[in-house]
């Protein structure tokens, strides 16, 4: 490969590591059974579910602005990456299928699925066996380290290093074995599950990256519209400006708000104040916790579906291999649901590639239905947590009222 390439270099040269690492997996898929990684490769996913997957339809399925967004830059910016690496895929003569653009996504989701990182090189390493764990997202709980510790202090005679309980990441490649070791923070009994924890990641992050949601995830973050006037207020960025799973509003969000709310001659001398995180006033309080309320109940009904809605949509979906055919299917959610199949807009974007035969159909059909549940459940999480936020706030201002 690395002789292939030195006739390219020019080309390579424009390449973000990852994309020479996207071209290097594709030339290795178009040796066949040549290729030493060959058995390795056939027990890797068909398909992705990642946002640089998503059409138009499983796009505007999300139906929240920013992660509309999301999906049409992953998408965008995977095809400018596909554009640029095209001439160098053409230069190693790889055959056709493996030059599309669907090849493409396939092999980004591999990478971006699937990679462990490396200090020699900034797109990371495919590492067999090692990227079979599936996610457990990091949580703050101190209790998760406890029976490690106890285990190793009782078996200190079996040279455990005590450090491997203070890591603060599952894996890594450490140099001094010229290995990548992974280490349990917790006792498993014989036949559970071993977990791996990637990082810290929000659901849209999980969806873009990895192609999947957690449904309790602990480090989710859910944005709602504010006017520019709030963002200027603040002193953190607007990643920090947000509400929590449980519904509560993040430290900055509060900050921020009740510095808006207060007026404009007193932010000076009470500043201190909201930017410490203290509560500023009573009425500044339930005024802000109101305000939050209001916008967040403004937010769900302006949704083109509900929460209950959404439920029983996913509900559908679960269900869709008890009915005879996909057209079937789709006739009883339009009758159920209306808009968001009207015109047939399912079988449009499934059926929708010329050339295909019914089996191949068939194949896109399931991998779109995937696509598309998974950003339906995205916004229904979205929904449940500014449903939790109104709960939350209303419960704040009931309690202060009595006060």
């Amino acid at each position: 490969m690395k002789l292939c390439l030195l006739h390219s270099k020019p080309i390579l040269l424009t390449l973000l590591p990852r994309q020479v690492f996207t071209v290097c997996l594709l030339y290795e898929i178009n040796k066949g059974k040549a290729s030493p990684w060959h058995p390795y490769f056939l027990h890797l996913p068909r398909s992705y579910s990642i946002l640089a997957a998503f059409g138009e339809l499983e796009t505007q399925a999300l139906q929240v602005d920013y992660a509309i967004w999301a999906a049409q830059k992953a998408v965008t910016k995977a095809k400018y990456e596909w554009e640029q690496a095209f001439t160098l895929m053409k230069e190693l003569k790889l055959k056709p299928p493996l030059l599309t653009f669907r090849a493409w996504i396939w092999a980004t989701g591999t990478i971006s699925s699937r990679t462990l990182h490396i200090p020699w090189d900034e797109a990371g390493s495919l590492c067999p066996v090692g990227d079979l764990f599936n996610y457990a997202a990091p949580t703050e709980d101190p209790d998760s380290f406890e029976n490690v510790e106890n285990w190793q202090n009782e078996h200190a005679k079996d040279d455990l290093d005590i450090h491997h309980s203070q890591r603060l990441t599952d894996g890594g490649y450490e140099e001094d074995v010229a290995a990548y070791c992974f280490y349990a923070k917790k006792n498993y009994n014989v036949g559970e599950q071993v977990l791996l924890s990637y990082g810290t990641y929000t659901n849209l992050e999980l969806l873009e990256y990895y192609g999947f949601l957690l449904e309790d995830n602990p480090n989710e973050k859910v944005f709602i519209p504010l006017d520019l006037d709030m963002y200027s207020l603040s002193c953190w960025p607007k990643e920090s400006l947000y509400i929590h799973q449980n519904g509560r509003p993040s430290f900055a969000l509060m900050c921020a708000l009740r510095l808006w709310a207060t007026p404009l001659q007193q932010r000076k001398s009470i500043g201190h104040l909201a930017y410490s995180g203290c509560p500023i006033s009573k009425g500044n309080e339930i005024y802000v916790m109101k305000w939050i309320g209001k916008k967040c109940d403004a937010l769900l009904k302006e949704m083109p579906t509900s929460v209950e809605e959404d439920k029983s949509l996913v509900h559908l979906m679960d269900k869709m291999e008890e009915y005879e055919n996909l057209g079937e299917w789709v006739k009883k959610a339009s009758a159920v649901f209306g808009g968001e199949f009207g015109d047939n807009n399912i079988l449009k974007a499934a059926y929708g590639v010329e050339g295909d035969d019914e089996l191949t159909s068939l194949v896109r059909t399931k991998m779109l239905i995937d696509r598309w549940k998974l950003a339906v459940q995205w916004r229904l999480m979205y929904k449940t947590v500014v449903a939790r936020c109104i709960s939350y706030c209303t419960d704040i201002v009931n309690s202060l009222s009595t006060q």
